[in-house]
């Protein structure tokens, strides 16, 4: 059986919100789509995630949900980190840490999709080894998913790229977040793992890596700390497309995918937000 899965990059702010909430269910309907994946980490003011957030963007069609870096960022995530099995934290914090490392969801033609997040170790905060967590990971999780699909979420190319590889034949898929901006090296590995180093940002374009553009270059310029806002120009849904054989488990295709938003909206923030965390940069 073949399965259609779109894993959607970074969604960022309310404008990254705001196009998931008009292009989604479309878009889903079009293609084909039997799963949802998006990383949500940066949805609520650029940073973090609320659980108003959480609900909404599971009644706008996203099935799972996958975090990074700023999975804390916003407390209040943490009871709904902890109550639903659909949403998770990066699988090699440590073991005491709040929240989920397995996410789940039973598609409508029969086989469940499991999504695991990975954080990388490269200028990032300490975490444990990625490639031990999945070690551990990956005996239950053959007895709970039909199709495996791991976000790894890290800064540096290169280890993105020796997970892929690492998990090749593994897993479905390992398709890399936090960057922002979607590479073109999408392909499918020796061992029929679909792999992609980033699959990029849904929010505002017009912005450095969606925040307001002058503010970021006078903290670049200055060392001195500025408020980085949510900008608001050129909204898009970055992500990827990947056809899966449930059978096999095996990819058969990935496919890179853009839309553009129709809506201009200078509105950056709204009650969904709650305090903006300026100065937390990316």
């Amino acid at each position: 059986m073949k399965l259609n899965v779109l894993c959607i990059g970074d969604i960022v702010g309310r404008p990254g919100r705001k196009i998931i909430a008009e292009k989604l269910k479309a878009l889903i309907a079009e293609r084909e789509i039997d799963c949802v994946i998006a990383n949500a980490e940066n949805a609520a003011g650029g940073s973090g995630l609320t659980a108003s957030i959480y609900n909404k963007l599971m009644r706008y069609g996203v099935n799972i949900i996958t975090l990074g870096d700023h999975v804390y960022r916003k407390r209040e995530i943490i009871k709904t980190l902890e109550a639903n099995d659909n949403i998770v934290r990066p699988a090699n914090l440590s073991v005491n840490a709040a929240g989920k490392s397995i996410a789940l969801y039973q598609t409508a033609k029969g086989p469940t999709i499991a999504a695991v997040t990975l954080i990388g170790r490269i200028f990032m905060k300490p975490a444990d080894c990625p490639y031990a967590a999945m070690d551990t990971l990956l005996p239950s999780l053959k007895n709970k998913a039909d199709i495996i699909f791991v976000d790894f979420h890290a800064e540096a190319t290169s280890e993105k790229i020796a997970g892929g590889y690492y998990l090749d034949g593994k897993v479905s898929c390992v398709f890399g977040t936090h960057t922002h901006v979607e590479t073109a090296d999408e392909k499918i590995l020796p061992k029929g793992t679909a792999y992609i180093t980033d699959i990029g940002m849904t929010g505002p374009h017009d912005s450095i890596l969606g925040r307001k553009v002058e503010n970021v270059l006078k903290s670049f310029r200055t060392q001195m700390p500025y408020p980085f806002e949510v900008a608001t120009d050129d909204v898009r849904l970055n992500g990827i497309i990947v056809t899966v054989d449930s059978n096999t488990k095996q990819a058969d295709r990935i496919e890179r995918i853009c839309v553009k938003a129709d809506f201009k909206d200078e509105k950056n923030y709204d009650n969904d937000d709650g305090r903006p965390e300026y100065f937390n940069n990316f």
